[in-house]
C-alpha cells in the first residue's frame, strides 16, 4: 500500500529556487491590444449621427527592470516603444463615415507596483498597477491625420502569472491603460468642423503583455 503510494507522488524539479535572494532583475517584454479613445463633445450631435472611437491594434517593445521591497510586494519600470493607430469616426447615416487618424509611435515610461502570491514550485500570481508616463516620438503624417497632444499620462493596472523555468522566467499579464491627460488639440486646419465639437480625448489601452526574464 505504501509502495503504491509513493508511486503515484510526482516529482516536480524547482527552477531558480534562489530566484527571490536577488532583488534586482533585468528583461524583456513584447505586447499587443487594442487601444482607441474615450471622448466627448461641447454639444449633443444631431440625431442619427454617431461619433465614437473604434478599437485599433497596439504593439510595444521594451525593457524592464524589477527590484523587490520585500517577498510580496516589488517596483517595476521600464523604457517601452509603442505602436498606436488610433481614430475619430463620425457616422452621419448613410454613407461612408468620415475618420480621422492618429498612427503614431511613443516612448513609454511605466512606474508601477507589484503585489505577488506566495511561490508555489515553479509558478505564483501577482496583481500590479501604477501610472505610466509617454511621449510621441513620432507620427504618421497624412491628409485625415487627427491632431491631439503628444504627452500623455495613465492609470495602469492588471494581473499576471510568474511561471519559471530552467533558463528563464515567462510571464503573461493582462493590463489595462486609462488615460488621466485630455488629448484633445483643436485641428489647425479647415474641413473637419465636426471635430471643433469634440472637448475631451482620452486614451484607453487593453492589451496582453508577454514578459521574460
Amino acid at each position: 500500500m505504501f509502495a503504491s503510494l509513493a508511486q503515484q507522488k510526482k516529482y516536480t524539479r524547482v527552477f531558480h529556487e534562489f530566484y527571490d535572494e536577488k532583488p534586482l532583475h533585468f528583461g524583456f517584454l513584447f505586447g499587443f491590444g487594442s487601444s482607441n479613445f474615450n471622448l466627448s463633445t461641447q454639444t449633443e450631435l444631431p440625431s442619427g449621427t454617431y461619433l465614437y472611437s473604434p478599437r485599433n491594434f497596439g504593439f510595444q517593445i521594451g525593457g524592464l527592470a524589477n527590484y523587490a521591497l520585500s517577498p510580496h510586494w516589488e517596483v517595476k519600470s521600464g523604457v517601452n516603444i509603442a505602436l498606436y493607430d488610433r481614430q475619430l469616426s463620425l457616422d452621419a447615416g448613410g454613407g461612408v463615415p468620415e475618420v480621422l487618424t492618429r498612427e503614431s509611435t511613443w516612448l513609454e515610461i511605466p512606474a508601477l507596483i507589484k503585489y505577488r502570491s506566495i511561490r508555489r514550485k515553479n509558478h505564483r500570481v501577482y496583481m500590479t498597477g501604477g501610472l505610466k508616463f509617454g511621449i510621441e516620438a513620432n507620427v504618421k503624417k497624412k491628409s485625415s491625420a487627427l491632431t491631439t497632444n503628444i504627452a500623455d499620462l495613465s492609470l495602469e493596472y492588471g494581473f499576471g502569472l510568474e511561471q519559471f523555468f530552467q533558463f528563464f522566467k515567462f510571464t503573461p499579464e493582462i493590463r489595462f491603460s486609462h488615460g488621466l491627460v485630455n488629448m484633445y488639440s483643436a485641428p489647425g486646419r479647415l474641413g473637419t468642423p465636426w471635430y471643433t465639437n469634440v472637448n475631451n480625448l482620452k486614451t484607453h489601452t487593453v492589451g496582453l503583455i508577454i514578459n521574460f526574464e
